[in-house]
């Protein structure tokens, strides 16, 4: 299942356009007075590119999602506070870091990690990667990467959802399709009189019709990795260039803050991402979010169009063979009602537009948290519905079994009053850091 047109179900394109806000995406603010689905609340038109950088355009996490000291209301400073009991037990309560190849800066937003070349084997052209999971348990654990079973049911014969390589002698891995073009000129118009659905979406990177960011090793075990091309054709030395200089988008990954050189070889890079926040299980988390199955939604969201990610199936979510996770995005949460206001219920997407500050999603299962993770998430939309926001009970979300229960009751549906469940979109977001 694809997305409609760019011309219907604005609650999905609501989602995607608010995605794109809150991963490097800034609103632009005339037509601010225009009014939410819901009548009640005003929303910002499109999102327009930025320079990369802090989490959220800008926001800083702490700033939000953060939890506060441990010391608040106590009498003694936070340094009489012994360490979080996640240092001792990951599973729990505390920060805990999951995508251990990486380095994580909260402050900015993003997160460090080693930047691969491989080669696509029926041009020898260069693709430069990240690797953030894998279906091997033993490597995920040697090379910092999350662990997720469910990967290798991505997977299937004569399928596009997962393409095939090799590993060859240098370590180095050959593609045997998928190409990403990142050439196009991001843009996006908004609609009228509501700035969503958009009039017109063009992402800023396509794969092409083979192309998947996960890839199963024919000669290392039959394991799938997630290694989501970001650039693709590009010499090594232009790629370091943009350690100190801005990076070239119509060259690399919309997501890019810099790619570095670091010392010895000329291929030892290092690339920065801009990182997204939400929720899992009521814990505060950062993730990445690098691919989407829609055009219009990868525009949206500055990631790429894979096109193969349509292939993997939907609504199944920890059934026996499913390669998903379920994501829970809100359309019409509580918004900041004036400029400078900290409503601490805000989310959804339509606060995400108006602001800019993300739309705080809700992720399924996470390492640690439990045994079902998969970074390709099944995008479920909730819409409160106007007799739950009558009564009061609109309000922050940020736990899966919370939302169901509201959809069970009928003050959570889908766009247009449609049943609760899967949108048809898939994502690719790697999940990065626990910070609770």
């Amino acid at each position: 299942m694809t997305f409609p047109s760019t011309r219907a179900s604005s609650g999905l394109i609501a989602l995607a356009l608010a995605a794109a806000c809150s991963s490097g995406k800034a609103p632009v603010s005339s037509n601010s007075n225009q009014a939410s689905s819901d009548g009640k609340q005003p929303l910002a038109p499109i999102c327009k590119p930025v320079k990369l950088g802090p989490l959220n355009g800008g926001q800083v996490t702490g700033s939000e999602i953060s939890p506060a000291p441990a010391s608040i209301g106590a009498d003694v400073p936070a340094t009489y506070f012994g360490p979080a009991p996640s240092s001792v037990n990951k599973k729990l309560v505390g920060p805990v870091l999951l995508l251990t190849a990486g380095t994580v800066d909260l402050d900015k937003g993003t997160i460090t990690l080693p930047l691969y070349q491989g080669k696509l084997g029926p041009t020898g052209q260069s693709v430069w990667f990240i690797l953030t999971d894998t279906d091997d348990k033993e490597n995920a654990d040697a090379l910092g990467l999350n662990f997720s079973a469910k990967l290798a049911y991505a997977y299937a014969p004569g399928k596009k959802s997962t393409r095939t390589g090799t590993v060859a002698n240098d370590g180095t891995i050959t593609f045997d399709q998928g190409a990403v073009d990142f050439s196009p000129e991001h843009a996006l118009v908004a609609g009228t009189p509501s700035p969503f659905p958009p009039a017109s979406a063009t992402p800023g990177s396509k794969g092409d019709a083979d192309y998947s960011p996960l890839v199963k090793l024919s000669n290392a075990g039959g394991h799938t990795y997630n290694a989501p091309v970001i650039a693709f054709n590009v010499a090594d030395d232009t790629l370091a260039g943009f350690c100190t200089n801005p990076p070239d988008y119509h060259l690399v990954h919309d997501k890019v803050v810099s790619i570095c050189r670091g010392p010895g070889k000329t291929d030892n890079f290092t690339v920065t991402l801009a990182l997204t926040n939400g929720f899992s299980f009521g814990r505060p988390v950062v993730y990445l979010s690098t691919e989407a199955s829609d055009a219009t939604v990868a525009t949206l969201e500055g990631a790429t169009f894979a096109p193969g990610l349509a292939d993997i199936v939907v609504g199944r979510d920890d059934s026996a063979f499913s390669a998903i996770e379920r994501l829970f995005a809100i359309a019409n949460g509580p918004q900041n009602l004036s400029p400078g206001e900290v409503n601490p219920q805000r989310q959804g997407l339509n606060s995400a537009i108006a602001d800019g500050h993300g739309p705080l999603n809700v992720l399924g299962g996470l390492p640690t948290l439990a045994t079902d993770y998969s970074p390709i998430w099944d995008v479920n939309l909730g819409v409160w519905t106007a007799d739950a926001i009558a009564k009061g009970y609109r309000s922050r979300v940020d736990e899966e079994f919370q939302i169901l229960g509201l959809a069970s009751r009928g003050f959570l549906t889908g766009p247009g009053g449609k049943p609760f469940g899967s949108s048809g979109a898939v994502v690719n977001c790697p999940i990065v850091k626990r910070l609770l």
